[in-house]
């Protein structure tokens, strides 16, 4: 596909809109994560932005979560379909969770507000955030030992959330009456509203300077992604490869999970197909069809880095799900361990990319975004909870070493600084760094993981652990090594050191310290015995 000719009027209209498209969705999330109130949102940034037509097409995107943003998508078509645009009026807001109606998980509570200009629908400003409770069997909603959606917390179908600019106080009530932290959350999803607002009052100023020619200048920038897009393709060859990987478990049994793809190439088109990935678990490794564009939009985005940041990209694509599988599971699967699955399938889908491609190639990524869900309460009663993002490493690449302790892939959060945990709970961070030599050996070295260790001053709390890479190792690539894997311990008050598996739940009691080391990630090129090489440190998987 060749971009269609821009008529003259509108030339000089294109890249200002662009820039400002872009603008806009990053001071919504601006907003949305300096205003939010619980430290997962505010601190790591675990929360995402985008604009969209009216139709419902994307048309910026915040340059924040990649596993958020691609969640968007889905919702606001789920919106779309549960409420006409005829019957959408100005101040009102829309509010979603569910895996099977535009959701990813529980936690991340998706608001859209659609944009008017007057009486005329111009678009929606949509904002997902990573709530720290929305009730379930365990503290922070991520039970690592859930065997349906029902235990992992609230689930919200499409429902009008707003009218007029305020929340309904009916909805508020659900809201508080599910979450261990009421507070928190009302604060949090104030802080999505707040930034919808701000970016649809400045998208309706744009809309307001073009007249006419703001949807025409939006359909233009979404062909020419589309275009940029089919021409990246079309300068790779054609062929077929495939990538296949494991996580260790779903957290009910110990059977790994396979995550299997397969990329056919052909011509300015691609088809990515997960048939041969496991069936659906029992526990909630499970990764909806909204968690799972994530991974199929962050590719995509790769191919042409450059084009504009809106839905052309995803023209070329199709994406094959197997209904019943690990990813596209039946109701009512648990689904809130999909993070490990869709960084999963990320790798696999960059790795089956690179495996012909040595000149752009990388080695896998760790494939391991550790999160650790605290809840419990001090000696003198008060409650806290605090959610923790523990990143890895990234695999080396053909022309550079891998980075260490760093976010990669559809993972973008920010670790939470040691400051604010040891302010917001009795929990003291004793030590934090890399995890020294955890990345595989090669011409340019897999990045290092992080290690952190912490102690629990007093009172007692409930840990939710879930990791990933305990069992399996990052592979490199091109004739490099793997990384190490991940290790987590609790170092008990007798000196006992108690080993956690990749997806566990514990008691932590004061003066215990938990101990997490996340995995390196793949090496790339071969590396060989010499005087100043004098030993390979590992052998190959």
């Amino acid at each position: 596909m060749t971009s269609p000719a821009i008529a003259p009027d509108l030339i000089r209209h294109i890249e200002p809109t662009r820039l400002t498209l872009q603008a806009i969705a990053d001071r919504m999330q601006n907003s949305l994560v300096s205003g939010a109130r619980s430290a997962i949102a505010r601190e790591a940034g675990d929360a995402a932005a985008a604009l969209f037509m009216a139709d419902g097409k994307l048309i910026a995107q915040a340059r924040s979560l990649p596993l958020l943003l691609g969640s968007l998508i889905p919702a606001v078509q789920a919106i779309l379909k549960a409420f006409p645009a005829s019957d959408m009026q100005p101040g009102d807001g829309f509010l979603l969770n569910d895996p099977w109606n535009g959701g990813a998980h529980l936690p991340d509570l998706t608001l859209i507000r659609p944009v008017f200009d007057g009486n005329h629908l111009i678009g929606f400003g949509a904002a997902s955030l990573h709530h720290q409770d929305v009730g379930g069997i365990t503290p922070g909603s991520i039970p690592p030992n859930a065997r349906s959606i029902f235990e992992e917390g609230l689930r919200l179908p499409p429902v009008r959330s707003h009218r007029a600019g305020e929340l309904e106080p009916s909805i508020a009530a659900i809201l508080s009456a599910n979450s261990r932290t009421p507070e928190a959350l009302l604060g949090d999803l104030a802080s999505q509203w707040s930034c919808l607002v701000l970016g649809g009052r400045e998208l309706t100023q744009l809309a307001g300077r073009l007249g006419n020619n703001y949807s025409r200048a939006c359909q233009t920038l979404i062909h020419q992604s589309e275009a940029m897009t089919r021409a990246a393709l079309l300068r790779e060859p054609d062929g077929t490869s495939e990538w296949e990987d494991q996580l260790d478990s779903d957290g009910v049994t110990t059977d790994p999970v396979k995550i299997r793809v397969r990329i056919d190439k052909t011509g300015d088109h691609v088809r990515i197909d997960f048939t041969g990935s496991s069936p659906q678990t029992s526990g909630p490794a499970n990764a909806a069809p909204a968690a799972m564009m994530a991974a199929a939009l962050y590719f995509m985005r790769c191919l042409a880095p450059d084009a504009p940041n809106n839905a052309g990209c995803l023209a070329p694509l199709d994406l094959v799900l197997p209904a019943g599988s690990v990813v596209n599971p039946d109701y009512p699967a648990a689904v809130n361990a999909r993070t490990a699955t869709v960084k999963l399938a990320c790798n696999a889908i960059i790795s089956a990319w690179s495996r012909d491609r040595s000149a752009t190639s990388a080695a896998a990524n760790a494939g391991v975004a550790t999160v650790i869900a605290f809840g419990g309460s001090t000696d003198d009663g008060q409650r806290y909870q605090l959610t923790e993002i523990v990143a890895s490493g990234a695999g080396g690449s053909s022309f550079r070493p891998g980075a260490s302790g760093l976010s990669t892939d559809v993972g973008n959060a920010r670790n939470t600084p040691v400051e604010i945990i040891e302010r917001e709970t009795p929990i003291r961070v004793e030590s934090y760094g890399f995890n020294r030599e955890s990345g595989g050996d090669g011409q340019n070295r897999g990045g290092d993981g992080l290690r952190r260790c912490y102690l629990l001053t007093e009172g007692t709390t409930h840990v939710s652990y879930r990791g990933e890479r305990h069992n399996s190792q990052a592979r490199g690539l091109q004739g490099g090594l793997p990384g190490l894997a991940s290790k987590a311990q609790i170092i008990r008050s007798n000196g006992d050191a108690e080993q956690l598996t990749a997806r566990t739940q514990i008691q932590w009691r004061a003066g215990e310290r938990l101990i997490i080391e996340t995995a390196g990630a793949g090496g790339w090129g071969a590396v060989y015995a010499t005087p100043h090489n004098p030993a390979v440190r590992r052998t190959e998987c």
